[in-house]
C-alpha cells in the first residue's frame, strides 16, 4: 500500500470465496443474504401480528417491504460500535430507513428470532445448492460406469493384486457411497424445521404478553410466521436458541461427504499413477515447473485436501452441542460463523471439482490389459490345472510343473525386472502340450470378472437411476472450475 489506500488485497479473504467456490454458495453466506433475511424476517412477523390484530397499518408493512435491501452498512456498523449489539443496531438501522415502521420492528422479538432463524434458512438455501450438484456428480459417474461395465481390470486388496474387477464395477463402489451421501445430506435438508417465534428461553412469554394472554393467537403467530419462511414445521420447544445438535446433525453429514469424495480421489490418484485412468488435462496446463513430462491430477488433489477440511468441521459442531449450558450460551456464535459457512462453501466446491472430475475421466485400456497380463497368468494356474485334468493328466503332477514354472516367471519379474513369461514357458514345455491351444480361452481376462458386468447393470437400475428421479430437471450442464 504505497499510497497508503486499502484495497481488496490488504485483507485476508478466505480462499473459499475469493478462490473456490460458487457465486450461489457465497452469496448464501453473504453479508448481504443474512441482513436482508433479517429485514424479511421482521416483515414477516409483523405481517402476521397484524393479521391477528396488533395495531400495525398498511402502510408500515409498505414501507419495510420497500427497503428489504436497502441496508446502510456503514450505519449498522457505527451503530453496532455504539450499542455493542448486532441485531439492535440493524434495527435501528432499518428504522432508520423506515420512520414510519421504526415503532414495530421486531415487536416482542428477541435476537435468535432473526439469528437463529436466518441460520435455518441459509443452510435449507445451501443444501438445495449442494444435492443437484451431488446427483449430478452421481449420475456422471453413472454414465461411466455402464460404458465400462465390462472392461476387465487388476482388483486390490491391501493395495495388492487381486482377483479382476471391471472398472465400471469399481466406479459403483464410489456411486454406492455417494448415494449413502445423497440420502444423508436429503434427510438433514428435510430434517430442517423453523426456530419460529419463541421468545428470550423458548417460552413464548413475550408475545403471550402482546396478545393479553390468548395462546391460539401465539400458536398462530408461530405458524404463518413458519409458513411465509417456507418452512412445513417449526421446533415446537426450543431454548433460546434452537438445539445446536441441529448444526451438528447437518455438518455431521456435510462430512460424511468429504470421507467419500476424499476415498474417491485417493482412488484415482492411485490409479493416475498407474495410467490407467486420469482425470482431465487442460491442453495448456503445466504438471510441474521443473518436470514438462508430469500430469499431477490436481483436481483428485484438491477434493482430498479440501475434503480434509471438511470431515474436521464436524468436531467443532459436536463440541458446541454437547456445552451449550441450559437454554443457551453465546459461546456457540463465533465458532458457528465459521464451521457453518465453510462446511456448506467445501461441500460446494468440493462437489463442483468432482463433477468436472467425472465428466472428463480417461481410461487407458491398453496400460490396464498390459497390468493385467503381469499378473493373470499366475490367476490363471488353476484354470490351467484344471484343463489338464480334463486333458487325463495327473492333478499332483500338473500343480508341480507349474508351482516351478511359476517360481521362474516370479523370478523374472521380481529379480531382473521383465515382463511375466509363465505363458511362454507353459508354451515352451511339452508337458502342457494338450492345452497349448486352448491357452487364449484359459488367459482371457473377460472369463476372470464374474458376474461384475450383469452387478453394474442391476445396481444402475435399481439404486442409481430412481435416487437420481427427484433431480431429473437439474442435472444438466458441466461443471467449469479454475485450475
Amino acid at each position: 500500500m504505497a499510497d497508503g489506500k486499502e484495497s481488496v488485497y490488504s485483507k485476508y479473504r478466505s480462499p473459499l470465496t475469493s478462490r473456490y467456490a460458487s457465486k450461489e454458495m457465497a452469496y448464501c453466506f453473504s453479508e448481504d443474504k443474512k441482513f436482508s433475511t433479517w429485514r424479511r424476517l421482521w416483515l414477516y412477523l409483523a405481517k402476521a401480528e397484524k393479521e391477528l390484530g396488533q395495531n400495525i397499518s398498511a402502510e408500515q408493512i409498505a414501507e419495510m417491504e420497500a427497503n428489504l435491501e436497502n441496508i446502510d452498512y456503514d450505519l449498522a456498523a457505527e451503530e453496532e460500535r455504539k450499542r455493542r449489539h448486532d441485531v439492535m443496531a440493524h434495527v435501528h438501522t432499518f428504522g432508520v430507513c423506515c420512520p414510519k415502521a421504526a415503532p414495530i420492528i421486531h415487536l416482542g422479538a428477541t435476537s435468535c428470532y432473526v439469528g437463529d432463524n436466518t441460520d435455518l434458512i441459509v443452510m435449507r438455501d445451501a443444501f438445495d445448492i449442494i444435492l443437484p450438484k451431488l446427483a449430478r456428480c452421481i449420475q456422471r459417474l453413472a454414465n461411466f460406469a455402464d460404458e465400462y461395465k465390462s472392461l476387465p481390470t487388476l482388483g486390490f486388496t491391501h493395495y495388492q493384486p487381486a482377483q479382476l474387477t471391471t472398472v465400471g464395477k469399481r466406479a459403483c463402489l464410489w456411486i454406492s457411497d455417494l448415494l449413502m451421501d445423497l440420502r444423508n445430506v436429503t434427510r438433514a435438508r428435510d430434517d430442517l424445521r423453523f426456530r419460529g417465534v419463541k421468545g428470550t428461553t423458548g417460552t413464548q412469554a413475550s408475545f403471550l404478553s402482546l396478545f393479553d394472554g390468548d395462546h391460539g393467537k401465539v400458536e398462530r403467530l408461530d405458524e404463518l410466521v413458519t409458513e411465509m419462511a417456507g418452512f412445513k414445521l417449526t421446533y415446537i420447544v426450543t431454548g433460546q436458541t434452537y438445539s445446536r445438535k441441529v448444526d451438528l446433525d447437518c455438518l455431521a453429514a456435510l462430512s460424511s461427504l468429504g470421507a467419500s469424495v476424499h476415498k474417491i480421489c485417493t482412488d484415482i490418484r492411485l490409479l493416475a499413477n498407474r495410467k490407467e485412468i486420469e482425470e482431465p488435462f487442460e491442453k495448456d496446463q503445466i504438471g510441474s515447473s521443473a518436470m514438462p513430462y508430469k500430469r499431477n491430477p490436481m483436481r483428485s488433489e484438491r477434493c482430498c485436501s479440501l475434503a480434509r477440511h471438511l470431515m474436521t468441521l464436524v468436531s467443532g459442531a459436536q463440541q458446541t452441542a454437547s456445552v451449550q449450558w441450559l437454554e443457551r450460551t453465546l459461546d456457540d456464535s463465533a465458532n458457528r460463523r465459521i464451521i457453518l459457512a465453510e462446511g456448506f462453501l467445501t461441500a460446494d466446491i468440493v462437489l463442483s471439482t468432482l463433477q468436472n472430475v467425472f465428466e472428463g475421466l480417461v481410461v487407458y485400456p491398453k496400460v490396464i490389459n498390459r497390468h493385467i497380463m503381469q499378473e493373470l497368468p499366475f490367476m490363471a494356474t488353476e484354470n490351467v490345472i484344471m484343463a489338464m485334468v480334463k486333458a487325463g493328466e495327473s492333478r499332483q503332477e500338473c500343480h508341480e510343473k507349474m508351482r516351478v514354472l511359476s517360481y521362474e516367471a516370479g523370478a523374472q519379474v521380481k529379480e531382473h525386472g521383465r515382463d511375466n513369461d509363465l505363458v511362454a514357458r507353459i508354451k515352451e514345455c511339452d508337458y502342457f502340450a494338450p492345452i497349448h491351444d486352448h491357452l487364449g480361452d484359459l488367459l482371457d481376462a473377460k472369463t476372470f470378472i464374474g458376474r461384475a458386468p450383469e452387478q453394474v447393470t442391476k445396481f444402475l437400475e435399481i439404486e442409481a437411476r430412481p435416487a437420481l428421479q427427484p433431480f431429473h430437471a437439474q442435472l444438466h450442464g458441466k461443471s467449469e472450475i479454475d485450475v
